[in-house]
């Protein structure tokens, strides 16, 4: 089926749908239909009749984004050339760039870079196309963009980097190349939290391997003052709980309300924890702000288990 078909089709699909009026369907929504299937012949043809290269949906959405996003690199070069605009934005602050970050489209970027897109604009989320990349795991496209002279310090509205939105999805193989390029290992998000906090959190366990030995620091704190041990516990990542503990952690950490780690994993019923926690040292005689402790905080919620286990002789 060529092209010139399918576009047409699209057409007449979008034509005969019943929420949208023949009125609403102009020039202007064919060429991006047309962009969206990498059809040139169709592209120069309503170009010719006059059409404006840059004619976005309700979203601001232009004929080059859709085109981006499909990865039809001669849709993309033939838009740019007939002077779409490479910095365009959709209602959300979207740009070609971010659009082509968030596919993969390498060959797409580079051209898009070379004809002046901007590497460092932001979408309203605050989200560069390096933290896109970043948190998709395209390393490729995370290498090209830094070379590009994308900035591997700057944060999202959240005061996540591109680094914690690798880190937060677990894309270890990205993490080497932001932190080569300069990214801070002990930048802080809105909550206080670190790439290793976050890790912790996730339950990314060569992740947070991989932190460490490129010196992330073991001890640091949230906003709370949790650890990454709390952050670990309270998600029930046994491995990543495991794996802190045999690098040292305190087991008798305490937030800034008093809550230690044990007392994290009984609130949050992990008890197949509170074992490994006590054989690490964890003391059920610690209290929390409200003076209560472990056992007190089991009872509480009627966590019969927990109460077994705490009572254990040791």
């Amino acid at each position: 089926m060529t092209t010139r078909l399918l576009s047409s089709l699209l057409l007449i699909l979008i034509l005969a749908a019943p929420w949208v009026q023949a009125s609403d369907v102009d020039l202007g929504l064919e060429l991006r239909s047309a962009s969206v299937i990498g059809d040139t012949d169709r592209i120069a043809e309503l170009l010719d009749l006059g059409v404006a290269v840059d004619a976005g949906n309700r979203f601001g959405k232009t004929p080059l984004m859709f085109a981006v996003e499909s990865g039809h690199l001669q849709a993309v070069a033939q838009l740019i050339s007939a002077g779409a605009n490479v910095n365009a934005r959709t209602t959300a602050s979207c740009t070609p760039l971010t659009f082509a970050a968030e596919n993969g489209h390498i060959g797409i970027t580079a051209l898009l870079l070379e004809r002046g897109a901007n590497v460092h604009d932001r979408t309203r989320a605050g989200w560069d196309s390096l933290m896109i990349a970043s948190r998709y795991g395209i390393a490729d496209m995370v290498d090209q963009l830094l070379f590009s002279g994308a900035d591997p310090r700057a944060a999202d509205r959240r005061g996540r980097t591109a680094l914690m939105q690798a880190v937060e999805k677990g894309h270890d193989e990205v993490m080497p190349l932001l932190i080569d390029a300069g990214a801070d290992l002990e930048a802080r998000d809105n909550d206080g939290s670190t790439a290793l906090l976050i890790a912790a959190e996730e339950g990314h366990l060569r992740v947070v391997q991989s932190l460490l030995a490129k010196g992330a620091r073991l001890d640091a704190r949230d906003g709370l003052g949790a650890t990454a041990l709390h952050l670990a516990v309270g998600r029930g990542h046994s491995d990543v709980v495991r794996y802190l503990l045999d690098r040292g952690m305190d087991p008798n950490a305490q937030d800034d309300d008093g809550i230690s780690v044990l007392m994290e994993a009984v609130n949050t019923a992990h008890n197949e924890l509170i074992e490994l926690l006590l054989e690490h040292g964890a003391d059920i005689s610690l209290t929390n702000a409200h003076g209560r402790t472990a056992t007190e905080l089991a009872d509480q919620r009627g966590n019969l288990e927990a109460i077994e286990l705490l009572a254990r002789p040791r």
